[in-house]
């Protein structure tokens, strides 16, 4: 797509993006992903560097290379597959079991990348800390350019959300 990535577009357009811009970037990428669950696929890949920007700014969902179908909402991964860690939710890392809800933690993780304009997770911490910290209840700081509600809806996402439909009813991202 024309502006490539969302992660690149977001680091060379830092400090220039408004917060209606981010949010709005946030809503692209969460109509995307109801579609996909409504669909009954996970995509258990999504992150900045996994949408694309297109040349009126639109937001689209791309990589779809861990993306399955699932009729149950869960999906098991065989041992010894590979995953995003830094995006994953403690049931992905200590069982290998994905769904919605582990998609809707990392459109949170997604939303964090958003308001800090393109920052890394975790950024100093190796895969491991990152395990045990999520494993005690630890999550991301309030990026500044996130307003408390804003932090509220990413934070309600590392929690118990049904779906991406939940989150745009309560929290009016649409």
């Amino acid at each position: 797509m024309e502006n490539g990535c969302l992660l690149n577009y977001l680091r060379q357009r830092q400090g220039r993006l408004q917060k209606d811009a981010l949010l709005s970037i946030c809503e692209d990428v969460c109509e995307g992903m109801a579609y996909l669950e409504e669909n009954h696929f996970i995509h258990r890949d999504l992150a900045a560097r996994n949408c694309l920007v297109t040349e009126k700014n639109m937001v689209k969902v791309s990589d779809f290379g861990m993306t399955r179908y699932v009729l149950d909402d869960e999906y098991t991964s065989s041992t010894g597959s590979k995953f995003p860690v830094k995006w994953s939710p403690p049931e992905v890392f200590h069982f290998s079991k994905f769904s919605s809800k582990s998609d809707v933690w990392s459109f949170g993780v997604l939303m964090w990348e958003v308001f800090t304009e393109g920052r890394m997770p975790f950024e100093n911490k190796s895969n491991a800390e990152v395990v045990d910290e999520i494993s005690r209840g630890e999550r991301l700081y309030r990026p500044s350019q996130a307003s408390r509600l804003v932090y509220q809806i990413m934070y309600s996402c590392w929690h118990e959300v049904c779906c991406y439909a939940e989150v745009l009813r309560n929290h009016n991202l649409c």
